[in-house]
């Protein structure tokens, strides 16, 4: 059995109101909760709020809702402690997928693509990805002396970009986590994490008024 949790806090600063903006005419939040109720693997879906306004609509999609307290809507509250309150209210499922709402071109058949490979490598956890610039190896940093290191090792700023390993970046669209392995280390990164690429498109996040912009055009030239 698997529970996906739709984590939509109501404060927000890029975008006020940010997951009942609109996009396309549809609530924002309407695109994650259309991908999880057509998932094949999804047995339950809960959306986690501190907002009325956002539980409400919640309602009228005939998934459940849980209002989550104020000290966990704050700007600094970590996903984790949002999925260990939903877990106090939603035990014996044997997997979650966290799914955040500000990932709208994230479609269904991603998250059942991101399951299947979840469970045929025998994973304990899978983070969505897209592939990343690999010229971030080069980088250095500075230690605690002042001196420069390398922000991987003191190997990659002096290779070949062609040479370096491909580099992924999580682009926030799907988590998957066995529930027992999560209570007791509550991170998405456990032993055994594997990952699911997705593409540019499928990986924008809407966190500023540019990005819902660029949203809407995508969405209005596919007509």
């Amino acid at each position: 059995m698997n529970l996906a949790i739709i984590p939509a806090r109501s404060g927000s600063k890029g975008i006020k109101n940010k997951n009942l903006v609109p996009l396309n005419n549809k609530p924002l939040l309407y695109y994650t909760i259309y991908a999880a109720k057509n998932s094949h693997f999804i047995d339950k879906i809960v959306l986690n709020s501190d907002g009325d306004e956002i539980l409400e609509y919640g309602k009228t999609q005939d998934i459940d809702t849980l209002k989550r307290p104020i000290e966990l809507a704050q700007d600094d509250t970590t996903s984790d402690k949002v999925i260990l309150h939903t877990l106090k209210f939603y035990k014996y499922y044997e997997n979650i997928i966290f799914l955040q709402p500000t990932s709208p071109f994230r479609t269904y058949k991603h998250i059942d693509e991101a399951f299947l490979k979840f469970q045929e490598e025998q994973s304990n956890a899978l983070i969505s990805v897209t592939e990343y610039d690999n010229k971030i190896l080069k980088a250095f940093i500075v230690d605690k002396k002042g001196y420069l290191q390398g922000i991987c090792n003191d190997k990659y700023p002096f290779m070949p970009r062609q040479k370096l390993p491909k580099t992924y970046m999580s682009n926030g669209a799907i988590y998957i986590i066995k529930t027992d392995l999560f209570l007791k280390n509550p991170t998405f990164f456990q032993e055994k994490t594997t990952y699911y690429i997705m593409d540019e498109k499928s990986s924008l996040d809407i966190d500023s008024t540019k990005d819902l912009k660029k949203a809407n055009t995508i969405l209005q030239s596919s007509l």
